[in-house]
């Protein structure tokens, strides 16, 4: 479960979160949605260990992992689609035993 107790963050003099209490149970499905600046990658950033919260806590399970994409990648001579698809190692390794055992 992740859960938000009393989180509040401020980057700057701009509020982001405010006294926010939230509970996500294992198999919750849910959509973030937000203009520019909402917080929305701010709050994965937390989640990610990356940004702390200026009060309240975070709890989520430390055998979880979280897989992200970043918004900005870097420039690369492969394509945005090779680039996501190399996060999966294990099908990246079978691809490579495929090609070798074709070859």
């Amino acid at each position: 479960m992740i859960r938000l107790q009393q989180v509040i963050l401020a980057r700057g003099t701009k509020p982001l979160f405010d006294s926010v209490d939230v509970t996500l149970n294992p198999g919750d499905k849910i959509g973030l949605i937000g203009s520019n600046g909402a917080g929305k990658s701010s709050l994965f950033a937390m989640l990610r260990g990356e940004l702390h919260p200026d009060q309240g806590s975070i709890e989520f399970p430390a055998k979880w992992q979280l897989a992200h994409v970043a918004q900005e990648t870097p420039p690369l001579e492969r394509s945005a689609i090779d680039y996501a698809i190399d996060g999966d190692v294990t099908l990246r390794k079978l691809e490579a035993e495929l090609a070798a055992l074709e070859a």
